[in-house]
C-alpha cells in the first residue's frame, strides 16, 4: 500500500511548525518518528493532506532534569536515548523498565515517547506509565499553550484531549519522593507484541514502614490506559502484606473494562490482572524498602 498524495513541509523551529498546524489544521499532522502514522498512511487509514516533519526542530529533541528533579522529555526525544539514560534510570526506574517492553530496538531507535502518547493506544505500556507516575503535558498552540495532567489526557482508543492545532510539546515527569519503590510487570503473547495485560505500580513507605501512597495504573484493560484508584487507596495505612496486595487485586480487576483482543478475551484479561497486580506490587513494595 501507497499513502495518499500529501505536503510535506520541514520547519526549523517550534514557532513555524504551530504556524503550519493553525494555517491548514485538522488537514495537518505532525511526523516525529512515524511508527505509527506512517503505517496508517500506507494503510490509508489516516490520510492528512499536509505533514508537519518535526525532525528539523531542535529544541523539542530534549531530555533533562529540571532544578525540582522533574524530567522534562521533548516531543522528539527518542525512546531509545529515554532508556540509554543512567540518570533517567536512577531517578525514574519505573520509565526504563516499562521501556524495554515496548516493541523491538529498531522501533525505539526511531519512535518518540510524545508520538506514542498522542496515538492513545489503550494497549500501549507508555500511558498507563504516565498515569502512574502523575505526568503532565505540555501542549502548544500558535497563540498560547497549556498544561494537562495525564488523567485527562486520555479520552478513549486513539482519542486524546489535544486540541486541532495544539502539539504535545513536552512530558513533564516529576520527581519520585524518597522511600519511593515501583515496578511494571506485563504479559504478551511474544517479546515486542502489545500486552495482553501489563500493570505498573508506584508505592512509598513511611518512616515507619507503612505505606502512605501508592499509585496504580493498567495497560489493556478498558479503553484508556486505567487508574485502579480504589486499589491503590486500599494500601494507604497498611504494612504492604501479601495478604494486603491480594485484597487490592480483587479491587483492581473490578475496577476495569478490558475490551478483549484476538489474543486474550476479557475474562483472561481479568485474570491476568489478579495475576500481576500482587506481583508488580511486591516489586514495588521491595524497592521501596
Amino acid at each position: 500500500m501507497k499513502p495518499a498524495p500529501f505536503a510535506w513541509h520541514a520547519p526549523e523551529d517550534l514557532a513555524a511548525a504551530l504556524a503550519l498546524k493553525a494555517q491548514h489544521g485538522g488537514e495537518a499532522q505532525f511526523l516525529a518518528g512515524g511508527q505509527s502514522l506512517v503505517p496508517a498512511m500506507n494503510f490509508r487509514v489516516a490520510q492528512p493532506a499536509v505533514l508537519v516533519d518535526l525532525n528539523r526542530v531542535a529544541a523539542l529533541d530534549s531530555l533533562a532534569f529540571d532544578a525540582e528533579g522533574t524530567l522534562r522529555v521533548g516531543a522528539m526525544c527518542r525512546y531509545r536515548r529515554i532508556e540509554r539514560d543512567a540518570e533517567v534510570a536512577r531517578r525514574l526506574p519505573l520509565l526504563v523498565e516499562a521501556l524495554a517492553e515496548v516493541a523491538h530496538p529498531q522501533i525505539r531507535n526511531r519512535g518518540t515517547l510524545a508520538g506514542n502518547l498522542c496515538h492513545a493506544d489503550p494497549a500501549s505500556e507508555m500511558p498507563a506509565v504516565m498515569l502512574a507516575l502523575e505526568a503532565r503535558f505540555r501542549l502548544c498552540r500558535h497563540d498560547g499553550e497549556r498544561v494537562l495532567p495525564a488523567r485527562d489526557f486520555f479520552l478513549g482508543p486513539l482519542a486524546t484531549a489535544l486540541a486541532e492545532e495544539e502539539m504535545l510539546a513536552e512530558i513533564q515527569i516529576p520527581a519520585l519522593p524518597p522511600g519511593t519503590g515501583t515496578g511494571f510487570l506485563e504479559v504478551a503473547r511474544r517479546r515486542g507484541d502489545y500486552a495482553m495485560m501489563g500493570v505498573a505500580a508506584v508505592l512509598r513507605r513511611g518512616p515507619e514502614g507503612r505505606c502512605v501512597a501508592a499509585r496504580l495504573a493498567l495497560c489493556s484493560a478498558g479503553p484508556t490506559p486505567m487508574l485502579a484508584e480504589r486499589a491503590a487507596a486500599s494500601l494507604v495505612g497498611t504494612r504492604l502484606t501479601a495478604e494486603d496486595f491480594a485484597a487490592a487485586a480483587a479491587l483492581a480487576v473490578a475496577e476495569i473494562d478490558p475490551m478483549g483482543s484476538v489474543q486474550a478475551s476479557p475474562a483472561y484479561q481479568r485474570h491476568l490482572a489478579g495475576v500481576l497486580v500482587p506481583r508488580a506490587l511486591a516489586l514495588a513494595a521491595e524497592r521501596a524498602a
